[in-house]
């Protein structure tokens, strides 16, 4: 299997996981033409294998992707599939001061996505402010992810919970990989095989953190110095969260 193809089965794997999920990037794509510069430059944060970026370079003509996740093996991948059209930066949001690393660059949109939520609150709150301090006045930040309804929507959790089950069923009936297929995948390219051991590592004290709900994330956009947030998109407990410096 080729770097590209296990990309693909990436890309299978995770509609699986989240319904209408090229609808999510349609929608920040049309922003980042219509608000960003013609020729933006583009943080691509918690870039797994580099499904944003691909597409803002597919999608964007002259625009320049700086990727970075803290998983070397999506990293890794990154770095395989994009090659020169993008760079590819280790960097762990879980620590305060990740942004140090990209102050070279002036970016125009930061896009991210499925990705946030296994950030804890307060860290959550941290990336934000970081966020903040890096862009300058007028970029925007386009977070893409599932965002549950709490105890005070019991039917619309319901609701979305269903759907996203009836979403997984069909898409694994099909063929498509479950995420521990995937990464058993993973496993078979020499080079990325070679940085499981670091994952591992990596993430063996990070349990799952309790979820933030889209309140919090607009509260701490706010409180970050975000000058405008709001939604662009939903569809049940799925969002694209917007906010400009």
């Amino acid at each position: 299997m080729t770097p590209h193809e296990l990309l693909a089965c990436w890309e299978e794997q995770q509609s699986a996981y989240v319904a209408h999920r090229e609808n999510r990037f349609e929608v920040m794509l049309d922003v980042l033409r219509l608000h960003a510069p013609a020729e933006p430059t583009v943080l691509d944060l918690a870039c797994g294998p580099g499904s944003i970026a691909g597409r803002v370079l597919a999608r964007v003509p002259g625009a320049r992707v700086v990727a970075t996740d803290h998983d070397p093996v999506l990293a890794g991948l990154a770095e395989l599939v994009l090659g020169d059209r993008a760079t590819v930066i280790d960097a762990d949001l879980a620590e305060a001061g990740w942004s140090r690393r990209f102050t070279e660059w002036r970016f125009d949109a930061v896009l991210t996505s499925t990705a946030l939520h296994w950030l804890a609150p307060r860290q959550l709150l941290g990336v934000y402010t970081e966020l903040a301090a890096l862009l300058p006045p007028g970029a925007v930040l386009l977070n893409a992810d599932h965002l549950r309804f709490g105890p005070e929507h019991p039917s619309l959790a319901d609701v979305s919970a269903r759907h996203d089950e009836q979403v997984r069923r069909a898409a694994f009936t099909a063929g498509a990989p479950t995420w521990d297929a995937w990464w058993a995948l993973a496993g078979r390219l020499p080079a990325l095989a070679e940085r499981l051991p670091e994952r591992e590592r990596r993430f063996a004290d990070r349990p799952p953190q309790p979820l933030a709900p889209l309140a919090f994330h607009l509260a701490a956009l706010r409180t970050a110095g975000f000058a405008e947030v709001g939604t662009v998109w939903q569809y049940l407990d799925d969002y694209v969260v917007f906010a400009r410096r």
